[in-house]
Formats: structure tokens, sequence, C-alpha cells
């Protein structure tokens, strides 16, 4: 069957094709029953077997064991590294095609790799924005891990299918889909690397299991992160001028060579968004915040973020979320300048980072017994974005912020505006809300967890909203 031949098939398939009887490939070594039983798969070949059943079917032992000569193997691996520099550090839309055709070309007889290719496809589908398309991918290879786990593991599929879900909408299969992934990582003993970190990040944006997403953060000794995307490119240009020059064994070093020295900053990109979200959440509570570890996670997503990406609105996010520890801490001067650096990187841009900005100035002034409805309003137009309006991906972040509006206004003593901001949470979130809510009411009393089936929100790019 295509996509599922094992050794049996290709001994099989050799030894029909040299017009071979199972005795004759047996020889005076072997017995043909021994040989039957391998061409079945009832029995695995021991090396020293592969070895004498390549020699006598006239190919290499890479051929029977994988499917591939060694230099298709060499082209496969400069393949999927070219498509996975792509998706890093080039156009996704490029990488998906790449991918694709890499998993055509590994075939049915090349059943890991082309897995390999077909998980990189999905992961380039969903960096465009393409959810539906990415599930429907990391669906079918969970399928076929389940069935032949030598192929891909199962707990990045878990992961990538949690973060897909929750970003769809289906809040109850993300969180099925979360929980299990925890319980897989927690057998392994995962709490740091690539893998528990793009956990750890998907359960931050979840706000679920945050003990988890502490135990990954404080584990998570980071190097001195620097930008090395100029190494990375100059890598990857040799890489390409050597496959040019037919020298593909070079390229593929090269082209490993470059997707390694853009690990680190990937790494470093997966904590500063854990541990942003763990501060902000953490800060959410203050009656059982941990202010000091929200402090150092905080402090440390920024530092990161001025070395990879000074002035962009990341790095502004950071300082938003610093801003708001040190005023949950009672530095109110820090808070202020920090914020007060924040809108300065964002002048122009609308949506969540600069609205997080003036809740807390809303917070702020507040605390200072001061009029906190001039930051707030400024919140909410630009929460109030005409484009986010007519999204169909629940934005579940400006939800977030749409509730704290609600709650600061409460504190204000504005109970009409903080009814009307709990409706907009609710609408961000596609509930229509058709009653009046009582005044004083809290965020709790006012939310009922409607979630639409899965598909209703696919296809649609989260990152597409400006901030």
């Amino acid at each position: 069957m295509a996509g599922q031949a094992t050794i049996g098939d290709r001994i099989r398939g050799l030894r029909l094709s040299r017009h071979m009887s199972q005795a004759q490939l047996a020889g005076p070594d072997l017995s043909d029953s021994y040989v039957s039983l391998i061409e079945s798969g009832k029995r695995t070949p021991t090396p020293v077997v592969t070895r004498l059943l390549a020699d006598r079917l006239g190919c290499g032992i890479e051929f029977l064991l994988h499917g591939i000569e060694p230099h298709q193997r060499v082209d496969t691996a400069l393949a999927l590294r070219q498509a996975e520099l792509e998706l890093y550090h080039g156009d996704p839309a490029v990488a998906a095609g790449l991918f694709a055709d890499t998993a055509k070309a590994a075939g049915g007889d090349n059943a890991a790799l082309a897995a390999q290719a077909r998980f990189g496809q999905a992961r380039a589908l969903e960096a465009q924005g393409h959810t539906a398309r990415a599930v429907e991918v990391y669906e079918l290879l969970r399928h076929e891990a389940a069935a032949h786990p030598e192929r891909l593991a199962d707990l990045p599929l878990v992961v990538a299918l949690c973060r897909c879900y929750h970003r769809a909408g289906d809040t109850q299969r993300a969180r099925d889909l979360g929980r299990e992934a925890l319980a897989q990582a927690d057998r392994l003993g995962l709490d740091r690397g690539d893998l528990a970190l793009d956990l750890a990040a998907v359960l931050a944006e979840m706000e679920v299991d945050l003990a988890y997403v502490e135990r990954v953060l404080t584990a998570s000794h980071l190097p001195d992160t620097v930008d090395r995307e100029p190494e990375v490119l100059g890598l990857w240009r040799a890489g390409t001028a050597a496959a040019e020059e037919e020298n593909s064994a070079l390229a593929a070093r090269l082209a490993a060579d470059a997707v390694a020295a853009g690990r680190p900053a990937r790494m470093a990109v997966r904590y500063v968004r854990s541990a942003m979200r763990w501060a902000w959440t953490a800060t959410s509570r203050p009656e059982d915040a941990d202010l000091d570890r929200a402090g150092e996670f905080a402090a440390s997503a920024t530092e990161i973020l001025s070395r990879l990406s000074p002035g962009t609105i990341e790095h502004a996010r950071g300082m938003v979320v610093l801003s708001r520890v040190r005023l949950r801490s009672g530095d109110a001067d820090a808070a202020g300048e920090l914020v007060g650096q924040a809108l300065g990187l964002l002048d122009g841009v609308r949506g969540t980072v600069p609205a997080m900005a003036y809740v807390v100035l809303a917070e702020l002034a507040l605390a200072r017994s001061k009029d906190g409805g001039p930051a707030l309003e400024k919140a909410q137009e630009l929460l109030a974005d005409p484009v986010a309006s007519v999204a169909s991906y629940v934005d579940r972040e400006s939800a977030r912020l749409w509730r704290e509006i609600g709650d600061l206004w409460g504190r204000a003593g504005v109970p009409e505006r903080q009814a009307n901001a709990y409706r907009s949470a609710l609408e961000t979130v596609g509930v229509s809300s058709r009653t009046e809510t009582p005044p004083g009411s809290t965020w709790r009393e006012v939310v009922v967890p409607v979630v639409p089936a899965v598909p209703a929100h696919l296809g649609v790019s989260h990152e597409s909203k400006a901030g």
C-alpha cells in the first residue's frame, strides 16, 4: 500500500523484479520459509541477514532499510532543510510547497521521510493562517502515527492540534488535547527543550495548567540569545550555491547548520511568549500572584526581545507586561516609565498590545486616585478595530482585555460602561448577550462558555490583526 511499504515489501518487490524464487534468494545460508516470513513482515532480518539479502538482490542496505538509496537520502535531507529554512526565515507559502514536493518525492516506499515532510507542510499551513487545512494534515498524521509509531512521534502532533483547536475557538477539544499532551510530558519528565516550550506556550495561551508552564520556564536556562539572522542567511546562501554546483552533501550540511544556528532564537521566542502570558495572567489574579516570579519572567522576556527584536510590537508587549508587574509590586513610577516607553514604540499601532498599555495606564490612574476613564476609553477605541470586528476567528486575547476593562470600569464606579465592556467581551468570543448585565456583575456571572464546532472559525489567520 502506498506510504506503508516495509523492508519485507521491498525484498519481495526486488526478488520478483529479478525473477528469483524464495528458494533462490535464500540460497545455502537461509531457508525459503524464513525468507517468506521476512517478506510477510512476520520476521525482521538481522543486520547480517540484511546485508546478505542486499548482496543477492544487487541493492544497497540503505534501500532495504529505508526504501531510499544513500544519494537520494542526502537529496531528501537537503530538501527538508531548505523547506525548514523557508518556514523559519523565509516565506511559509514557499515552505508549504517545498514540503509537499518533498513528501511526494519520498513516495510510498519512504513513509518516515514523507511523514516528516507532511508534518512540515502542516506547520507551514498553520504559519500562513490556513488552520483548517493544517488540522486535516495533523489529524491524518496522528491517525497514521497510532498505527506506525516508528514514523512520527505522537506528542508533537497533539501539541500542534491543541494549538490549532484553541485558536479556532474549540476550547473543549483544545483543553482535552492539552491535558493529554501534559500527561505524556509528565510521564516522560519532559520540562525543557523545543517540545516542552511548544507545549508551555499553548498552555499559557489557554491559561490552563500554568504550574507546568512555570516549571518549563524555570527549567529553560536559555543562553544569552543574540540575533544570528545574518549567520543563518549566510549559511543558507552558501548551501544554495553548493546545491547549484550539484554538491548535495555539502549543501545538506550547510542547510542543517543554518537551521541549527537559528534554533536558539526560535526557542527564545517560545520562551518569551510563555513568560509574557504567564506574567500577565499572574498579575490578573493579584490575590494569589507570585509577583517575584512574574517579575523575573517578564524582565527576562523583555531583555531577550531587546536583543532579538528591539523596537517591535512584541518588544513593546514585553515592556507593557513588565510595567504591570511593577505596578502590582507597588512601584508605580517604574510602571509609568515602562508603559510610556512601550507607547513610544506603538505610535500608530492598533489592536491588543497598545490596548494593554492603556489598561495599565488606567490601573495606574486608579491606584493614584485619579480618573482612569480616558485611558479606558482609549483602550476600547484601540480594540474596536473595524477590521477585527468582521474577523471570523475567536479573538480570546481581545476578550480578556474587554473583561479587564469591564472590571476597571466597575472599580471606577461606572456600572453602565462596565456592562458594555462585558458584552463586548462576550461578542468577541462569538457569544451574543440578549439580556442586560446587572450593575456590579462579575465576569463569571455573565460569561456563558458557548463555543462553535471545530471548523466554524478555522482558516483565518490569528496573526492578521495588527498588534
